[in-house]
């Protein structure tokens, strides 16, 4: 509770006391006031009061020293208050001043983290941006290798497309069509066999020209290998859609086929010249494939009449064969020259042997040799230190020359 500058704690005992003497002083005043109302009824009760208002006057008395001493307490409290409040806001006043210099120095320390994580933040962003700009650019770098590539692809299939379309003129042309399958075939037989082996366009005596003629010995001897693409049938094979024309087409591909074995059977193979049969080249891979799945008595009439249709996987392995075949037939030619080189090495491996002995002997004396002049070098070595020492009397029973007269000792 504050009286104007004062302030009044109700729980303070001093406060307590001067209300309850100021509660019995208002009761002395109403029991006074009534008291004189009752004045007239009793001098004895005048008399009473009388000494009743004495002992009130005495008990007033000391209520206002109480109260005194209650205005000083109550004085010295509101001193000690206003001192205590004094301090504590000069305590709040300083504690507010190291509370907001705290804040300021967090403040400061906040705001330079902050600088240092913004220039840490920059540098990364510009090493990033950096390192985003050497990726970019090596990412364009290889993109414009790429596109080259993709040009030089696309030249590529441009010229393929090119090569495509000439070959599609080659193979409409059944002139040209033999040219392509007799240039794969000379390929084929040039890489498989030594150039001594074969002849290509060679001349058989019936006149007949071959497209290859491998010099094999006999048996079996030479065999020819001729070029085929019956490439027109078997386009039409390949288009045919209806079970109609399929059939009609295949016949027609069987009677293209059976007409080259028939050519080969009868213009390549000639008793006592060449070998008892001979190989139809078929240029594609396809086209065999086809024969074989859908036309075997084809395959098993050309066998009839000795005529093995080869593509140009099974061309190479048959090749390949006839190189064995070759190799061997070279070698039993060359059986008595390499008998003789044989003999001629074994004479040179035994002059050898013979000179490898006498060096050894040679070796064996030159060790003795050696030895014996280790022995006398010792020997010399030993006689050096005994004249280096003056060991002269040791060396007088060894020495050969009976003049030399020993010293005596001293």
């Amino acid at each position: 509770m504050n009286a104007g500058a004062y302030s009044i704690d109700l729980n303070d005992p001093l406060v307590i006391a001067a209300l309850v003497a100021g509660a019995v002083v208002l009761l002395i005043v109403i029991l006074l006031f009534v008291v004189l109302l009752r004045a007239g009824r009793s001098a004895r009760m005048a008399e009473q009061l009388a000494q009743q208002m004495g002992g009130l006057g005495q008990a007033v008395q000391i209520l206002g020293q109480g109260q005194e001493q209650l205005t000083g307490g109550l004085r010295s409290v509101s001193d000690a208050q206003a001192t205590a409040q004094t301090q504590m806001v000069q305590t709040m006043e300083a504690r507010l001043a190291e509370v907001q210099r705290q804040m300021q120095d967090r403040l400061h320390d906040n705001a330079m983290r902050s600088a240092r994580s913004l220039n840490e933040m920059q540098e990364r962003m510009n090493e990033t941006l950096k390192g985003s700009a050497v990726k970019t650019t090596a990412s364009l770098t290889q993109l414009q290798e790429r596109l080259a590539t993709i040009d030089k692809a696309q030249e590529n299939i441009t010229r393929l497309s090119g090569d495509v379309l000439s070959l599609q003129d080659i193979l409409s042309n059944k002139q040209r069509r033999g040219m392509f399958g007799e240039i794969q075939l000379n390929d084929i037989v040039s890489k498989a066999l030594p150039s001594d082996s074969y002849t290509l366009q060679a001349t058989l005596s019936n006149g007949k020209r071959a497209d290859c003629l491998i010099h094999l010995p006999n048996p079996p001897g030479p065999i020819v290998i001729d070029a085929k693409f019956p490439l027109e049938a078997f386009e039409k094979l390949a288009a045919a859609e209806t079970k109609e024309s399929q059939a009609a087409a295949l016949r027609e591909f069987g009677a293209a086929v059976r007409t080259h074995i028939n050519a080969i059977s009868t213009k390549y193979i000639i008793e006592g010249e060449t070998a008892d049969g001979a190989l139809m080249f078929l240029p594609s891979e396809a086209v065999y494939a086809e024969l074989h799945s859908k036309l075997p008595e084809v395959v098993r009439e050309g066998f009839n009449k000795r005529v093995w249709i080869v593509s140009p996987t099974t061309c190479m392995a048959t090749l390949n064969t006839m190189r064995a075949i070759l190799k061997d037939a070279r070698m039993r030619e060359q059986a008595g020259a390499i008998r003789k080189t044989l003999k001629l090495l074994h004479r040179d491996v035994e002059l050898v042997v013979e000179r490898v002995g006498k060096l050894d002997t040679h070796f064996t004396q030159a060790r003795k040799d050696l030895d014996d002049i280790g022995v006398a070098a010792e020997r010399a070595g030993k006689r050096a230190t005994k004249l280096d020492n003056f060991d002269f009397e040791e060396l007088a029973p060894e020495s050969d020359d009976a003049g030399v007269v020993p010293l005596a000792k001293g």
